[in-house]
């Protein structure tokens, strides 16, 4: 859905996907188990004419690549996640680098949900960093968040009275089938 379409009360649907543009750097480590380490640094708001893995700079300690534009996606039963990413106060996209077959990475999702940038990162060989959300992008998800949020009411269920004869008339039911049997 686009933001130009529109509802029945005329007001603008936000998108529930876009792109970002993410940053990631090649690190070099002083380890006799690895030589470098990919890590993904920042995010971009809007998609660069540049094309994927240029390099942006580079020292004897990093180099820092634009490594493309990736989607993020955005869905309404997920807005109270949203919520607790906007008030945490360090807003962030969770990015995930997988390893290629070449040994580079590449970005293997982005996501906005921070519980979903948690499981992420259980994953085996994924490297996946919080990097800070852009004002522009908080707008988006706060605009997704605000058209397709419900508060949940909490409901605490009523335990059922436990039958303190339910177990003696099972065991008799049991004894009454050895016996038939």
């Amino acid at each position: 859905m686009t933001e130009t379409e529109r509802t029945d009360d005329a007001k603008p649907v936000p998108d529930d996907r876009f792109e970002v543009g993410i940053i990631v750097a090649k690190r070099t480590l002083k380890s006799r188990w690895a030589s470098h380490a990919w890590l993904p640094i920042s995010a971009l708001p809007a998609i660069p004419t540049t094309a994927p893995w240029t390099i942006l700079s580079a020292t004897p300690e990093e180099e820092t690549f634009y490594a493309g534009a990736f989607e993020v996606s955005l869905h309404p039963a997920e807005t109270s996640h949203y919520r607790d990413n906007l008030v945490s106060g360090r807003p962030s996209l969770w990015v995930a680098l997988r390893q290629a077959a070449d040994a580079s990475y590449e970005v293997a999702k982005v996501t906005a949900d921070p519980y979903e940038g948690e499981s992420m990162a259980e994953g085996i060989g994924e490297v996946v960093e919080a990097v800070p959300m852009p004002a522009e992008i908080q707008a988006r998800v706060l605009a997704f968040f605000e058209a397709f949020h419900v508060e949940q009411v909490f409901h605490k269920r009523k335990r059922d009275r436990a039958d303190p004869e339910a177990l003696a008339r099972q065991g008799r039911a049991a004894r009454r089938r050895e016996d038939e049997g």
